[in-house]
């Protein structure tokens, strides 16, 4: 009854509030008219004193003011008088004009120029512009001159209640954890109104709840939003939409009012457990599934959200917590079973396992140990056809390098796990075993030998052996041999490296030539140990000597210092070398000795003979270099002689110059005193001008065409120079025969000679008891001339 006693009393008081508000500007005026009246009054009295007291006395203003007020929204048919300017010396006996200048004058406000009476033209809004600059001045009408200066004043707009509370950030969002307290806050929701907050109710704000009760409440004044229930869970309704109302007036009645929805979403908290939809979980998996895969998944399910619904899953009992592991999948919540370790349908075909989820997350509101549940995993396991399984995972063979082609040197084993037991086969890899060092017995796993071993070459030799189901070649397996070479004495020490000692021809008895050291190819297991002696042939040598350093080396010593290079430039001394093997190994290794010069600090300047007896001063490098320039010297004079040589010969050889024609004259007879000519080659040429000699100009003309005694027919009447020019005939077409091109002369003598001719051709007797039969055996060619001659001998001895 209150409340409603109160809602009428302020409907009645704010019609009359609003009536008071619109007549105060009349009300007002009254008086200061008066005012104005009385002090426009005076002004006048005392102008009319006389100019000495006008000149004396302060102009005054006709009117006084500050402000004007008028109400906003104001919709009448007629414009609102908003005030009147009037002055006293508007008496009538003047036409005074009233001017209006500033904000909206003429626009919203107009004056009546002859009355003053100010009116509100347009309706006008506080929220737009709440109050107005003006500027009023009184002019004569007809001289136009100001009365007065002008005088500015303030039209203010009165607010009335024309608008509605609004919420500017609307709608909300808002979240609240679910079961929480009653009276735990929520958010805060703001409305702001455009009315006048100073004048009046119209901007006072009231809010409540339209909808949202009874989970929600709001302060009417703070506007903050708080739980009015504590048991709302998530899980059952996650999400309310809350209307919130704000009334302006103070939420008296006639106020205006807005609204605006709040939605309030509960959070998670871990208020629930996990929990497993079965009891018991089956699985069955191959013995042969490989170690790290999945053999099953279970889940606890859990009503909450985000980080209270994971779980972490454990082994907590059973037979195969060695044998199986559990991990959580962060994504989907559930429990994985993977395999640690291979599984064996002979050994164990089941396992039994006790599985727990517990919440990562505890909230101590529900208690200090976290939710958890438990559920019981059974797998079963089912037999596989299983690949053979060696008897070791893997092997190591020794042998000794020098073991026979064909020999035992180790042994593998496989069997098949399975219940079957197929029978095995074994082979080598021969993608380790590329050169078939090695062999094995298919039956039963022997590993013999196919090639001479040699430790020196490789030590190690790495096979793979393959050992295949003989009932399904698919199942195969594969093992690592390792076999390791060992050494046996089968190499002789020898010189660590190629040496070459210099000795000093000023050195010392007893002086370090040259340290030996030795290598041995072998690896014994105490390590080598050298024995250097001397070659038996050189055990007494009277030059050098060896001395033991105990450390696997010797050192050479001189034995006198009488070394010359003029002497002996070099020599050479066989060093043995025996290890400690069994048997005993050694080799005979020579060391070169060279005499050289040396300074007297004992440094080595010069190894050869020949710098010996060079000049003093003149270094090898100069000697090589004077060399250098002489064989330079004598290349370039060949060069230039041969180039000579060519330069003389013609290019082309001329006939005459022709190589076949050339002669080569034996046994040609002089003329004796006459004969001062060489035989002319045109007589082979022409052998028919044999008998027209051609005149010589050192015998006498009765001399000149002689016959010679040697161009007589032989016998049987046989001309030898026919028979010669058809030999010659015959060998210059047969290009097979030598000399080729080139003839030999015989039987052709000078002419004049006192001792005639010489010739036997032309001879009918000789004492000789030569034989021409070989002449026969020269071959077709002289077979005709060898029957001349031995028709002649036959004829001297008829």
């Amino acid at each position: 009854m209150l409340k409603r006693l109160e809602e009428m009393l302020t409907d009645i008081w704010t019609p009359l509030l609003i009536l008071w508000i619109t007549l105060f500007p009349y009300i007002s005026m009254a008086p200061v008219n008066q005012l104005k009246s009385l002090q426009t009054g005076s002004i006048v009295g005392q102008q009319g004193t006389g100019e000495r007291q006008k000149s004396l006395s302060r102009a005054k203003r006709g009117w006084v003011w500050n402000q004007m007020f008028v109400l906003e929204e104001f919709t009448g048919r007629d414009p609102i008088l908003v005030g009147r300017l009037h002055t006293d010396l508007d008496a009538g006996a003047k036409n005074i004009k009233y001017i209006l200048s500033g904000d909206g004058a003429g626009s919203f406000f107009v004056i009546n120029d002859k009355t003053g009476d100010i009116h509100a033209m347009k309706k006008l809004d506080r929220e737009e512009k709440a109050e107005y600059t003006l500027t009023a001045q009184a002019i004569d009408a007809d001289t136009k001159q100001p009365l007065e200066p002008p005088s500015e004043f303030i039209i203010k707009v009165q607010d009335i209640n024309d608008n509605a509370p609004e919420f500017p950030n609307g709608p909300y969002h808002a979240s609240v954890p679910e079961l929480s307290s009653v009276g735990t806050s929520v958010t805060k929701v703001t409305a702001t109104d455009a009315d006048d907050p100073v004048y009046g109710n119209s901007a006072k704000l009231v809010y409540s709840i339209l909808e949202g009760q009874p989970y929600f409440s709001i302060d009417p004044h703070t506007a903050i939003i708080r739980t009015a229930l504590s048991d709302m869970d998530r899980e059952a309704k996650e999400q309310y939409l809350v209307v919130i109302q704000a009334k302006d007036m103070g939420g008296h009645m006639g106020g205006l009012s807005g609204t605006t929805t709040v939605t309030i979403t509960l959070t998670d908290v871990n208020d629930n457990p996990p929990k497993f939809s079965q009891s018991v979980y089956h699985f069955s998996v191959p013995e042969d599934l490989a170690v790290g895969a999945t053999a099953g998944k279970v889940k606890a399910n859990d009503h909450d959200i985000g980080e209270n619904a994971k779980s972490n899953y454990t082994i907590n009992d059973g037979d195969g917590t060695d044998v199986f592991e559990i991990i959580s999948d962060s994504l989907t919540q559930e429990g994985i079973l993977r395999l640690k370790k291979p599984l064996d349908f002979e050994t164990k075909k089941s396992y039994t396992l006790k599985v727990e989820a517990a919440n990562v997350n505890n909230d101590a509101r529900f208690g200090r140990e976290p939710f958890k549940d438990t559920t019981t995993v059974k797998i079963a396991i089912e037999d596989s056809d299983e690949p053979p399984l060696f008897s070791a995972p893997s092997y190591l063979l020794e042998v000794h390098e020098n073991t026979a082609i064909n020999s035992v040197i180790g042994q593998v084993s496989a069997s098949d796990p399975d219940v079957t037991a197929s029978p095995i086969r074994y082979s080598i890899d021969r993608h380790t075993d590329l050169e078939r060092q090695f062999n094995i017995n298919a039956e039963d796993g022997k590993i013999t030998l196919a090639k001479a071993l040699d430790r020196e070459t490789d030590v190690w030799h790495n096979i793979t052996v393959i050992a295949t189901e003989i009932r399904n070649y698919s199942q195969i397996s594969r093992i690592s041999v390792a076999i390791k070479v060992l050494d046996i004495n089968d190499n002789a020490p020898e010189f660590a490296t190629v040496y070459e000692a210099f000795l000093c021809e000023n050195g010392k008895p007893g002086q370090v030539i040259q340290t030996v050291s030795a290598i041995d190819k072998d690896d014994p297991k105490n390590g080598h140990f050298f024995i250097y002696s001397l070659a038996p042939e050189m055990s007494n040598n009277p030059n050098f000597t060896i001395k033991n350093n105990e450390d696997n080396s010797v050192s050479v010593l001189a034995k006198h210092n009488s070394f010359r290079r003029q002497k002996q430039e070099m020599y050479i001394l066989p060093i043995i070398v025996s290890d400690n093997g069994n048997p005993p190994m050694s080799s005979t290794n020579t060391l070169t000795i060279r005499v050289c010069g040396c300074s007297s600090e004992g440094i080595v300047q010069s190894c050869n003979v020949e710098a010996y007896v060079l000049p003093i001063g003149l270094s090898m490098g100069a000697l090589i270099a004077i060399l250098a320039c002489i064989v330079l010297l004598l290349v370039i004079v060949v060069l230039f002689v041969t180039l000579r040589r060519h330069k003389n010969e013609p290019l082309i050889i001329k006939d005459d110059e022709d190589v076949r024609e050339n002669i080569i004259r034996y046994d040609d007879e002089g003329g004796g005193e006459e004969d001062t000519e060489a035989f002319d080659i045109a007589t082979l040429q022409n052998p028919d001008g044999i008998n027209g000699f051609l005149p010589r100009k050192d015998i006498k003309p009765d001399l000149q065409f002689m016959p010679r005694q040697g161009q007589h027919p032989a016998p049987n009447g046989v001309d030898v120079d026919e028979f010669i020019n058809v030999r010659l005939h015959e060998a210059d077409n047969d290009p097979t025969a030598p000399p080729y091109d080139s003839i030999q002369i015989y039987g052709y003598e000078g002419r004049g000679s006192v001792a005639g001719s010489l010739s036997s051709l032309e001879s009918t007797s000789s004492d000789s008891d030569q034989n021409f039969d070989y002449l026969r055996e020269w071959g077709p060619r002289f077979k005709r001339l060898g029957e001349l001659y031995s028709v002649g001998e036959s004829d001297k001895e008829t």
